[in-house]
């Protein structure tokens, strides 16, 4: 089996950056110099993904528009000589095949993945959240597909949060794979009260998930918040046959949050290879000055 399609929901409202949001959609707010999906479709591209699936809902135009061609846009820029930028837009409308469907009512990440299905069909397929960067030298969700080939089964990322931070997520219990940084799921809990739970298996916005989810979905009667949540389809999924938790390499930033968005925004500028040094002399002076 080969993990050949990634749904990308992109279908929230954005409430945390209101008024920002009231207008563009929180996916489109940009890291530097490029809006935060463009990372996450980048990632995709770069661990060898063949189609992108985008769950989207009113107002959300802006991204598909994003990554589409532009006709009048290319014939300015060309008019102007501004050939290189002309060919990044370019390389953008061409990334990867694109398809998107409607969640047409909010309930939640887990219908919001179901909505997918009769695109995805019978076959594995990956999880992006559009919120969720990860820096790391291999992709995120590359480290996942080279996984996959190996286990053939669903996988879920997950990072080590503190203690007082673990109610925040949803938290994964398991027990030793014989694989590096590899956990067998045995327990998924959403959003754990303190006390609850002992682990500091944090899980993060990237999955592999095995087709038979959409039938468990389907089935999930709304939980925590009174939406359909993916993590109890997950957990029915993971009674059913065997289930992995993988400590990714790198690291997360939640672009969802508005800390977490300074965050990746002051850790992808000190990348950029046009202002690296520049912004690094910057954050050093202002440093020294205080």
């Amino acid at each position: 089996m080969k993990v050949r399609k990634a749904v990308i929901p992109v279908a929230g409202l954005g409430t945390r950056f209101l008024p920002a949001t009231k207008a563009i959609p929180k996916e489109m707010l940009t890291i530097v110099d490029r809006p935060t999906i463009q990372y996450i479709v980048e990632e995709v591209v770069a661990s060898g993904i063949e189609q992108i699936i985008f769950v989207t809902s009113e107002g959300k135009s802006a991204i598909e528009n994003h990554f589409d061609y532009n006709f009048h846009l290319d014939a300015v820029l060309r008019e102007k000589k501004k050939v290189v930028l002309g060919e990044e837009l370019n390389m953008i409308s061409n990334l990867i095949d694109i398809v998107s469907v409607r969640q047409k009512k909010p309930l939640g990440l887990g219908h919001a993945i179901w909505t997918a299905k009769h695109v995805v069909g019978d076959e594995p397929f990956m999880v992006l959240l559009g919120d969720d960067l990860v820096l790391s030298s291999t992709p995120c969700a590359k480290q996942m597909l080279n996984l996959f080939e190996e286990v053939g089964e669903s996988i879920i990322a997950v990072q080590r949060v503190p203690e007082d931070q673990t109610h925040q997520y949803g938290i994964v219990e398991g027990e030793e794979s014989g694989r590096e940084r590899t956990h067998r799921v045995t327990r998924m809990i959403e959003k754990p009260a303190p006390g609850t739970s002992d682990s500091d298996l944090a899980i993060i916005g990237r999955y592999i998930l095995m087709p038979e989810i959409f039938d468990l979905l389907g089935k999930t009667t709304p939980g925590h918040g009174g939406e359909i949540q993916l993590t109890d389809a997950l957990l029915a999924l993971s009674k059913k046959r065997s289930m992995f938790a993988y400590e990714f390499e790198g690291t997360r930033f939640d672009a969802g949050d508005k800390l977490g968005y300074l965050k990746a925004i002051v850790a992808f500028a000190l990348r950029h290879p046009a202002l690296a040094d520049d912004f690094r002399e910057y954050l050093e002076k202002t440093v020294t000055e205080k």
